[in-house]
């Protein structure tokens, strides 16, 4: 008993050291423009280069008023004397800011730019916040006042990152402590796994900021939202498939320290190269230029380590030293048989192995006919379209666009080198789709530019502009958000085209590797290609129909294929090596693989549920991308749990027999039919 004693005194030592850091993570989380652009992106270099500029970035806002029926000269009166209070306050560029009305005269905009709060994330808020104070303390009556711009909306984006991280993790706990009861149905138990995967996390907040302070390395908001549903969803999926099969090794052996042992041997092997395949996958990543991407990839990749080490050391030394008496009341006594009732898995199976072939096609059609719901995707999510509660920011936005629906109300910048400053600034007023243009600053060997394109923000009119003007300025960088989207467009195709073909190698590798064979780990790797594709075509069917998403975000795809399929492929692990387990002890290969599905059947199903209501805390977050990824990983597990793993790979193995383990020694006849096959051979008659 020495040696669980010892884990546990040093996993609560390892805690103890780790939780200041972990508390720290927070505030070292970066969530710029910058850390969510593409690295060798066009617009990446603009927004570089503007906080090296006198006073840093620019902070770009709009002052909206609105009144229905139009404007009086008694609003316009106020609305000037509101803005002149605001920018008598700040430091605002260009001048006394004048308003520029809407054809209808419904609306009136003051845009303003500002360097004051520089790269100071605080700074930007409380300037934004004054601003918001200022522009409420004297209402006019039926008259709007709104403030918009990206400054306004990257604040309003980061407050809702600052409540991700509490919001989160108070409700993927509550989320997982309920199932756990659920699936257990003991008053302790569910106790022991969540508290190990709290451990899991304290120690993965830590490793990442380590990682930030010794490597630099980008940690957004998301990234880190992200790594805490993986822990989670992970560690407890770990726990029961360790929980279930040591609770079968104590109806076998007498002792809980020789049970877990044996347990940690049937399936020890079957958990690292689950989370082999997780962390693998992401760290695939790191090819993506998206930097909030391949920031992604350590972030999750050490999450997932760190729920592994907790679940094969500290949750093993835990319920040892608990006894059988942790299961109370369903206690697993020495010498008991498990209950022979017919489970739903049992059945499952049976319907499977009795038109195997009517399963296998009907299953693939139906994934067939769900993947063809992917031509109706939104196009590209916009910035405004981000939040699933409209902010103040987004509200002006919206109203900007009704009122000018002709000209556009958001800058696009131009940075270019201050030697060819005039040249520039003439090269973009000739330039097609351009209303203005105008030089805002100079320094450090560049000239700041803001051009107006003639159509509104987002629309193809206005992507032609910023296309013509990156072919029409030689040396110049053009960025701000329209062209940061259409670089986050443009990157995220490349990066699929990088990142997916090394996740599937990634995959196969450590399938082929564990199961010895080459047509399983193709089989389970069409598998879960075969759910992604499925799960995006019910997001077409459901994004903007059903839930009034006005676009998908670039990342989405990718992102979703590296968790579906390192994650769906868990599934097949547990089960395909269970039913590797049952040929090598000779079990004929139908019974192998009914055997395996009635034995981990119960067990994959309450992890994919574990894991699914993980991911489906990410729908309650207020962000887009978020709830999309969130809904997406949640639907994919579950059709991944109750349909390919209980169907689909189940009747393709039945069907395939022992050519699934082609070209292993499974896939050739067992010794014991040898032997038959040879006793029936007819024997050479001797001649004395």
């Amino acid at each position: 008993m020495a040696v669980p004693w010892a884990i546990v005194v040093l996993w609560i030592a390892v805690i103890a050291l780790a939780a200041p850091f972990a508390g720290k993570l927070g505030d070292a989380q970066r969530d710029n423009i910058v850390d969510y652009l593409p690295a060798s992106a066009d617009s990446t270099q603009v927004a570089r280069i503007e906080q090296a500029l006198p006073g840093g970035e620019s902070t770009e806002l709009v002052v909206v008023y609105h009144r229905d029926g139009g404007l009086t000269a008694a609003d316009r009166t106020h609305a000037q004397r509101q803005v002149d209070t605001v920018t008598g306050a700040h430091r605002f560029d260009g001048g006394p800011p004048e308003g520029i009305p809407s054809k209808d005269g419904s609306t009136l905009m003051y845009p303003l730019s500002t360097t004051e709060p520089g790269t100071d994330n605080d700074a930007r808020t409380a300037l934004v916040d004054d601003v918001r104070e200022r522009l409420d303390a004297d209402p006019a009556e039926g008259l709007g006042v709104e403030l918009g711009g990206p400054g306004a909306l990257q604040t309003d984006m980061e407050k809702v990152f600052e409540t991700i991280d509490g919001i989160l993790m108070i409700a993927t706990v509550l989320v997982v402590a309920v199932l756990l009861i659920l699936t257990y149905r003991s008053p302790f138990l569910w106790l022991v796994p969540l508290t190990v995967v709290g451990f899991a996390a304290v120690a993965s907040r830590a490793l990442v900021y380590g990682l930030i302070q010794g490597f630099d390395l980008t940690v957004t908001s998301q990234s880190a939202a992200i790594m805490t549903v993986l822990v989670f969803g992970a560690g407890t999926d770990y726990a029961l498939l360790l929980v279930a099969r040591y609770r079968e090794e104590l109806r076998r052996i007498e002792r809980p320290h020789d049970a877990m042992l044996a347990a940690l041997r049937g399936c020890g092997p079957a958990v690292l190269a689950s989370s082999g395949t997780v962390a693998a996958g992401l760290l695939c990543l790191l090819a993506a230029d998206l930097n909030s991407a391949s920031g992604l990839g350590p972030v999750g990749a050490v999450g997932v380590v760190c729920a592994l080490a907790a679940m094969l050391t500290l949750l093993p030394a835990v319920l040892v030293l608990l006894g059988r008496r942790v299961f109370w009341p369903l206690v697993p006594a020495y010498g008991s048989e498990v209950s022979q009732r017919r489970s739903l898995f049992a059945a499952m199976g049976s319907s499977a192995g009795r038109r195997p072939t009517v399963v296998l096609v009907s299953g693939v059609l139906l994934l067939g006919a769900l993947a063809l719901g992917a031509f109706n995707l939104p196009g590209n999510l916009a910035q405004e379209d981000t939040f699933t509660r409209q902010p103040e920011s987004v509200s002006a936005m919206t109203q900007l666009s009704e009122a000018y629906p002709d000209r556009s109300t958001q800058p696009i910048t131009v940075i270019a080198p201050a030697g060819t400053a005039e040249e520039a600034l003439s090269e973009a007023r000739r330039t097609e789709g351009v209303a203005a243009a105008h030089a805002v600053r100079f320094g450090d060997g560049w000239t700041e530019i803001t051009v107006f394109a003639k159509d509104a923000p987002e629309t193809p009119g206005e992507r032609a502009t910023i296309k013509a003007l990156r072919a029409n300025l030689d040396g110049a960088h053009v960025g701000g958000p329209s062209a940061q989207q259409l670089d986050l467009a443009d990157t995220n195709a490349r990066d699929q085209k990088v990142v997916i073909p090394l996740v599937l190698a990634a995959v196969l590798l450590i399938l082929v590797l564990l199961l010895r064979s080459l047509v399983a780990p193709l089989m389970l790797t069409a598998a879960v290609v075969a759910v992604w594709g499925a799960v995006m075509g019910l997001g077409g069917l459901v994004f903007e129909p059903v839930f009034g998403f006005e676009g998908l975000d670039p990342s989405i795809p990718l992102l979703s294929f590296v968790f579906l399929v390192a994650l769906g492929v868990d599934y097949g692990i547990f089960l395909m090596h269970r039913m590797r387990e049952e040929a090598l002890s000779g079990a004929e290969p139908a019974a192998a693989a009914l055997t395996a599905l009635r034995t981990t059947g119960g067990v994959i199903a309450s992890a994919g549920i574990v894991l699914a209501a993980t991911f489906t805390v990410l729908m309650n977050l207020p962000l887009v991308p978020l709830f999309q990824m969130g809904f997406l990983v949640a639907v994919g597990v579950l059709l991944d749990t109750f349909l390919v793993r209980t169907y689909l790979v189940t009747s393709a193995s039945l069907l395939l027999g022992r050519r699934v383990w082609w070209p292993g020694p499974l896939s050739r006849r067992a010794p014991a039919e040898r032997l038959v096959a040879r006793a029936r051979e007819p024997q050479p008659v001797r001649r004395s």
